[in-house]
């Protein structure tokens, strides 16, 4: 049996502050750390490939993790963050709106269904990976919004509740193949102390 680890990507300043994220921005420097900290707990873990979203704050942590794990790296753009298109930039304080509600649909974005349907496509690429037969298992570097989707309507929680906000480099284990088993859910366990710790050994001047 493969496992499926199903990762968000490091902390950006736009997380941070609180910004719809534009597409471009990078980790930040304690994003960084995060990513550094996820890639040590999970470089001895047997993972074969790692596909990620090609923007640049999962590509970035992708990149950490195939450093410590000398997996081959991909990019796949369906695993993108919802598109909120002319909100993007945006301190979400000033918006006077629900950005989230189920019936929004943001100008030159993604509605909620469009979305979901983006995901679905995702996931298809991602079990056609799986079962392909890698000789390990696969990591899925993404963003909050896919987590959620894929938690919600792909995964089996067995009791366990879709958190509504995934944390910044969280891990969420998944057992192959299908029923798609959750062994482990939004794991930050690799963040503790990280406040307390310096960040001059993240590599980042």
């Amino acid at each position: 049996m493969s496992r499926l680890f199903l990762i968000r990507h490091g902390e950006t300043a736009g997380n941070a502050s609180r910004i719809v994220q534009p597409p471009d921005i990078p980790l930040s420097p304690r994003g960084v750390a995060q990513a550094e900290r996820l890639a040590r707990r999970l470089a001895a873990e047997g993972i074969a490939r790692i596909v990620s979203s090609d923007l640049t704050r999962a590509a970035g942590t992708a990149e950490h993790l195939r450093r410590a794990t000398g997996a081959p790296l991909s990019f796949e753009p369906l695993l993108k963050e919802r598109n909120f298109g002319d909100l993007r930039g945006r301190p979400y304080a000033e918006l006077g709106l629900d950005m989230f509600a189920p019936d929004y649909a943001p100008p030159n974005g993604e509605t909620w269904p469009v979305f979901h349907a983006r995901v679905d496509r995702a996931w298809a690429r991602i079990q056609e990976l799986l079962a392909a037969g890698t000789g390990g298992d696969v990591a899925v570097v993404t963003h909050g919004l896919v987590c959620r989707s894929l938690a919600a309507r792909h995964l089996a929680l067995e009791g366990q509740t879709v958190p509504e906000r995934w944390r910044n480099t969280s891990l969420t284990i998944v057992e192959c193949p299908a029923p798609w088993r959750v062994r482990l859910l939004d794991c930050v366990v690799h963040l503790e102390d990280l406040d307390a710790a310096p960040l001059a050994d993240s590599g980042v001047a």
